[in-house]
């Protein structure tokens, strides 16, 4: 399995889950997040879609404290239940 297959997975659970899910590029920003995902009520947040067992890079780890710090998290997920896990928890 490839990350492009985690993410077309994880495209098509939010938009089942109701949620709206943006591919994320910020010109001059190194490491930022692959997706933008939300959901009602009001919550927000920054996906990384990784390759199986693939570890975040030290310079996403140091974006994602810094959106954390604004009360942003940034998930990093590698597998079809991560994403399940993550429409779980943005649904509650």
């Amino acid at each position: 399995m490839k990350e492009r297959d985690i993410e077309a997975y994880f495209v098509k659970r939010v938009k089942e889950a109701g949620g709206e899910q943006r591919k994320f590029v910020s010109p001059g920003h190194k490491d930022v997040a692959d997706r933008i995902v939300g959901f009602l009520p009001a919550r927000v947040a920054l996906v990384e879609l990784k390759a199986p067992g693939k570890r975040p890079r030290a310079g996403q780890l140091r974006e994602a404290n810094k959106w954390l710090r604004v009360g942003v998290k940034t998930w990093f997920i590698d597998s079809y239940l991560g994403v399940d896990f993550f429409i779980k928890e943005m649904t509650k």
